[in-house]
Order: C-alpha cells, then structure tokens, then sequence
C-alpha cells in the first residue's frame, strides 16, 4: 500500500476549481485567486476541443508556478501530460490510478474523489497521493454531487492518513468546521470564480487554514501615526499584534508629540519616505493583513493606495480622523482621497460614528442609520464595514455589515475615561485575528471582549484620556486563541 504521510502532504490550503468562465474571465480570476492564495489549481473543462484545452493549460501552469502553486488537470490524463501539469484528478470512473502514474511519473500528484470510507481505502491501496472529499454541503455547480456533510468527512478523516481536500458548497462561512472536521484542503469554485473581487475572497479563505499554525502566525502590516504616550497609533498596534500571537510590522507615516491630555504636534514622514518603508516590509517580509491608521493626509494615502493596489493581503481601513483629546489627525482634503483611492481596496472598513457620518456625509442617530451608513460605505467600495457605536446614547451597539448580512453585537459602556487607542487596538486586534486565520464575525466579536476588557482593567496612567490594557486583556482571552 502507498501513501503519503500528512506531515510531508504537498496538497493543503486553498484549491480552486475553474468553471466554464470564457477564457479571458478564466484568467482574470485564476491570476487573482492565486495571488490571493490558492495554492493548487484544477482546470475542469469538458467542452472545449483539445488543443484549445491543452493552449489554456499551458497558460494556467504557467499562472500558477508563477505563484508557486499546483496546477491540476480534472480527468484528462493526456491532457495532464501533453501540458506538463503537476498533476491529475480523477473520479470514481474516470481512470485508474496506475495508469495515471505511469503516464506522468512518479512525482505526479494523482487524487481521486470519494465519497465513502471504503472508496477512500481503495484510493490510498492504488497509491493515491491526496482525496477529493465531497460533497460535504449541498452544491449547485456538480448536479450529480453526493452530500456526505460533514461525518462523512469526519470518517474518512479517522479512517485514512492521506491529505484530505473537502469539496462541494464551500464557502468563507462553512470552511472554518470544515477544518475542524479535518480537511486539509478545500475545493472551492463558484465562491472564487463568482465573486467580483476573486483576490480578496481567496485570501480571507486562505488564510482560515492558518490556526492550525503555531504562533507567532499571521503577518500584520500597520501603517499609522507614532504615539509618543504609547497608548494609540503604532504603539497600541504593535502591542496588540504581538499580545494576541501575530508577527507585526510597521510604517510609520507621522510623529506626534501627545500624551493622555492631547496631541501638542504632529510632523509628518515624507510620502516618498512612507513608499521607501512601505516596498521594504513588502518585498521581504510581506503581510498578510494589512492595517491601516493615522495616514493625515491626501498624498500619504495616495502613496499608500498606490503601493497596496496588487498586494495579497487584506486591508483593515481604521479611518482615524480626530484624536481622543480634538486635535485633527486627518486632513481635511485627504478625506477624498480616502474615499475614493483607499475604500475600493479595503477587506474592512472600521470607523466610529463620527467618522462614518464624516465619509458618508450623513447624520447617525441609531442602530437604523448605522445600518444604512455601512451599506453606503460598502457602496463607496469597502467589501465589509464595522461601525463602533459607542457614541449613541445607551449601551454600545457595533454593527457588522458583512456582504448583505448585518450583525449587531451588544456591549456594556464602562464608566471609564481611559479610553486613548481603542479604534487602534479594535482595528489592529481584527487585523491579527484574521491573520491568525478566525473568521471575520469570529474575529469581531473576539475584538469586542478584548476591548471592553482593557477598557475594564486600564491602568489608571495619565491625568486624561489614559491608555487601555491590553496585556491583561490579551491574557484573559488567550483561552479562546489556543
């Protein structure tokens, strides 16, 4: 019997099947799903005639080493050899697996679909290197897909070591139990090939597979002012990312000199200077969530926008406006700019009242109007919107305005007045959530109890707004990290 231990599988993470997209959608989405993160690649194409099959291949292998990923022929074992792939996927009936190893060698990687313990068995006997497992939700894009759910999963999980690649209705929501059942992989198409933004859906996806890592995990960017107090800005972000088990890096785009009563100066770095720190983090060590902070003014955030356009790394826009004390951290030009070079390139947008009401130009008195200000914001390009309500009377309502779904997460208001960072630090904890591979509306409402427990716990330092404590709130939700 041969088979492939898990430690060294070579199949794992993101896996995107193609649809009967036209070839120019083809490869529009297949270039921006691997740079999203897809890591194997399986061209299914049952119309075509070959050689047009076998031109395309040749282009989506060379797309997908580019981005050091797998390229997988579905069925056709010539076609797998005619284009060099790395390997070919077969179904029950479409060939054995002998045959295919002898037509593309040793290296080859050979999956077969199953849908029961016994075929999955028979896989691993004929010298399988990975299974196609499905379909564990209901799908419409295979019409003669069987639905196992997730113990069917589960079963062939404990009954075979080979990597498992779960398949059928898998979406950002559905993939984190798909993990947990214990898919190595997921096999996703119409939730890539079907979004307008294939990049931003298969890096939100992809980096789901990252809490089975080790900490430090996640690589988080912040791009933000420098609080000389400590509490806000780059110091509050660098503090969260670390505390709650992310890798931080940083760019600094304007020094201040503040302290808990206000903020008594602000320079500002050079554009070309934030660009200079910018394609250094980026080029070596990379990022994948990037959030941002104080940015000031309009040619920092076009600088920023410029650099950002084309990265993999989903983009927390916290849109800092006014400090904690009334001093302007945001040009009055630059917001523009915000809106229309940074929001199309945002994963999620973070603003509190004040500055939902400042991009949208609308009043927000209630849960109502903060509803319709995310769907605006969404509507100027944010691909999700999270708006802190702790300026409307009563207890603290934030809403989430995930796609076309609305979450509202209740809060308790703390009679507190050290409060300096918390759109910081809710931003930066977020960003390293996702990092760290929890699903948005997880990761939300995570932030929101670490907030309100460095709120509770501040402190006490300064004769003003004081900073939050963030190592005893990252302390007490370590349990729910691990």
């Amino acid at each position: 019997m041969t088979t492939t231990p898990r430690s060294n599988a070579t199949i794992g993470g993101l896996y995107l099947i193609t649809d009967a997209s036209d070839s120019a959608r083809l490869f529009e989405c297949c270039q921006l799903a691997l740079r999203g993160g897809v890591r194997q690649l399986q061209y299914r194409d049952k119309t075509r005639p070959f050689d047009e099959q076998l031109a395309i291949a040749q282009r989506l292998r060379q797309l997908c080493h580019h981005h050091q990923a797998q390229l997988i022929i579905n069925d056709n074992i010539a076609l797998a050899r005619a284009c060099m792939a790395d390997g070919v996927h077969l179904g029950q009936q479409d060939g054995a697996i002998a045959v295919a190893r002898a037509a593309l060698g040793p290296a080859a990687l050979i999956g077969r679909s199953c849908r029961t313990v016994a075929q999955a068995q028979a896989a691993v006997a004929e010298g399988a290197n990975y299974l196609g497992v499905g379909s564990v939700y209901l799908t419409r894009t295979k019409n003669d897909a069987v639905h196992i759910g997730l113990e069917g999963l589960r079963a062939i999980r404990a009954a075979v070591d080979l990597p498992l690649v779960a398949i059928g209705g898998i979406d950002a929501a559905g993939l984190p139990a798909v993990i947990a059942a214990g898919a190595d992989g997921a096999a996703v198409v119409s939730a890539l090939m079907a979004d307008p933004r294939p990049d931003l859906a298969a890096r939100e996806m992809a980096l789901l597979f990252h809490r089975r890592q080790p900490v430090p995990c996640g690589r988080v960017l912040t791009i933000a002012g420098s609080d000389s107090g400590g509490g806000a800005g780059i110091q509050a972000d660098i503090k969260t990312i670390s505390l709650l088990g992310g890798y931080a890096s940083s760019v600094i785009t304007a020094l201040t000199a503040q302290n808990t009563l206000g903020v008594s100066g602000i320079h500002a770095v050079p554009a070309n200077f934030v660009r200079q720190q910018l394609r250094a983090v980026l080029d070596d060590l990379g990022a994948d969530v990037i959030k941002t902070g104080m940015l000031l003014n309009s040619e920092i955030i076009r600088t920023v926008a410029e650099e950002l356009r084309g990265q993999a790394g989903l983009t927390v826009v916290d849109p800092v406006m006014i400090a904690k004390g009334g001093a302007s951290l945001l040009q009055q030009d630059a917001i523009e700019a915000l809106i229309s070079q940074l929001l199309p390139q945002t994963y999620l947008l973070t603003p509190n009242l004040p500055e939902a009401e400042a991009l949208t130009g609308r009043g927000i008195t209630s849960v109502d109007a903060m509803e319709q200000a995310a769907i605006r914001l969404q509507q100027l390009g944010a691909r999700h919107v999270l708006i802190k309500g702790g300026h409307l009377a009563g207890a603290p309502v934030d809403l989430l305005r995930q796609g076309t779904t609305t979450l509202l997460l209740q809060g308790e208001r703390l009679d507190s007045a050290h409060t300096h960072g918390t759109g910081c630090t809710t931003a930066a904890a977020v960003a390293t959530l996702l990092a760290r591979g929890f699903a948005l509306a997880e990761a939300v409402r995570l932030t929101k109890t670490f907030i309100e427990t460095a709120i509770r716990h501040a402190p006490g330092y300064g004769q003003g707004h004081g900073p939050v404590n963030h190592y005893l709130a990252a302390a007490a939700l370590r349990p729910q990290l691990d």
